[in-house]
């Protein structure tokens, strides 16, 4: 019965890796998340951050101060993602639109 117990939860811990999330961010017409001011999220590492652009004016995401270091290509359209696997606090921007298009995100 305990190498049973012992296997079940070996399982458990093996398949937490392949269980990670994706958070949803929306690009607008100058902003990210939600239009009025600079959002900051939260996700735990091993989370997949996806930029979805909504608006028609051209964006890119920048990460201008971070743990790592990644950008997208200035889009009109489409998603943008990366997996978050080193923890610390992200500053991002669009190049076009800063420093008013920003946001940050909190990866714990």
């Amino acid at each position: 019965m305990r190498t049973l117990l012992l296997a079940l939860v070996i399982a458990i811990v093996a398949a937490a890796p392949a269980a990670a999330s994706t958070k949803n961010v929306k690009v607008g017409d100058d902003f990210f998340v939600k239009a009025g001011k600079a959002h900051t999220i939260t996700v735990h590492h091993g989370t997949t951050v996806k930029w979805n652009w909504k608006g028609s004016n051209p964006h890119n995401v920048v990460v201008q101060k971070g743990p790592k270091h990644f950008r997208s290509g200035l889009k009109t359209s489409g998603h943008f993602a990366r997996k978050l696997s080193k923890r610390g606090t992200y500053k991002i921007i669009c190049v076009v639109h800063a420093p008013n298009m920003r946001m940050t995100i909190k990866v714990t």
